[in-house]
């Protein structure tokens, strides 16, 4: 079957050139923030597909070398700028089994693209400060690649929902600012004097409150953090819960959220509101998206939200974004 002409050039190209019914396992390989994207690929692949998958960091994929991991397993990789050493050495090990290898990035030259059997290019705002459609996104790429390769193995063929969904993206995002922004300046002068925040989430979500601890709060602004699922937050990290406390809850529209409500209502029985900072989807207007997509769209909106307001909190504590850090591409590690 044809996918649609509006799907990426290179997501059309990497699907196409091998025969999808043969795959029997699916691993979606990265590091950090380009991993924290495969936990919403994971989650949409396991609604609407049986093939099985796993997320693994990319060191620990080739050090664990899972026995699953042969000719008929597709290893969808991703590196933003295509340079992460572990990532690229996942792709060669992927390729050393025999398995098919997707490799996303911003840099069609780079090592990892030159790793891969089949590159998918996106654009990424945050490293080049241009301004994009999320349409063009990381996400919006995975997700592409999920979807198709459900409608190639016989699923339901959502192609063109998906599509529609993906255009009207940029434009959610947008309001979802407008309607955040006001909550933002009030919690920016609070959670820029903390030493500690934690964030929150599950299902599609987590990725996004993952990206936002490791990635935004520790390696840019030196606080402390850590994302805590959901539900594992009632099985040990609840009792660090005080009204002194910060937290960051992302409410999403996905089959999960009962868990995050369950949370929401121990946050704010135990802990003091002025401190939980809570970002629902339920209020955001999700015009043109379609039902179905709308639980996987909104950690995009949530994160690309919370980039604004990691900025608000950068310029109260003074301390600078990416210019300010001390180890990441500045040293050998």
């Amino acid at each position: 079957m044809p996918l649609p002409s509006a799907f990426d050039p290179g997501v059309v190209a990497a699907l196409s050139a091998f025969d999808a019914t043969s795959v029997r396992h699916v691993f979606f390989v990265a590091c950090g923030g380009s991993l924290s994207i495969m936990h919403p690929a994971k989650f949409l692949l396991d609604q609407h597909a049986p093939l099985p998958s796993d997320v693994y960091n990319a060191a620990e994929f080739v050090a664990r070398a899972p026995r699953s991991l042969d000719r008929n397993s597709l290893v969808i990789l991703c590196s933003m700028t295509g340079t992460t050493r572990e990532t690229t050495a996942a792709a060669e090990f992927a390729r050393s089994k025999g398995a098919i290898t997707i490799g996303m990035t911003i840099a069609p030259a780079s090592p990892l693209a030159k790793a891969v059997d089949h590159v998918v290019s996106f654009e990424a705002p945050y490293t080049t400060g241009v301004p994009i459609d999320a349409k063009n996104s990381n996400y919006a790429r995975i997700y592409q690649i999920v979807m198709g390769l459900v409608a190639l193995t016989g699923g339901e063929d959502l192609t063109e929902a998906l599509i529609r969904s993906l255009a009207a993206l940029q434009t959610a995002i947008d309001q979802a600012h407008s309607a955040f922004a006001p909550m933002f300046e009030d919690y920016a002068t609070r959670f820029a004097k903390e030493d500690v925040i934690y964030t929150v989430a599950s299902g599609a979500s987590y990725g996004a409150a993952y990206s936002f601890a490791i990635c935004v709060l520790m390696e840019m602004q030196w606080i402390n953090s850590q994302a805590i699922h959901a539900n594992e937050f009632f099985h040990g990290p609840f009792e660090v819960l005080d009204e002194d406390r910060a937290f960051i809850l992302l409410k999403g529209l996905d089959s999960t959220r009962p868990l995050e409500q369950r949370a929401d209502e121990f946050l704010h029985r135990f802990g003091s509101a002025e401190n939980i900072l809570v970002l629902d989807a339920e209020k955001l207007d999700l015009s043109g998206i379609d039902p179905q997509f709308q639980g996987n769209v909104v950690p995009l909106i949530f994160f690309d939200t919370l980039w604004r307001f990691a900025y608000k909190i950068a310029d109260l504590r003074k301390h600078e974004m990416l210019e300010g850090r001390r180890y990441m591409k500045k040293i050998s590690y």
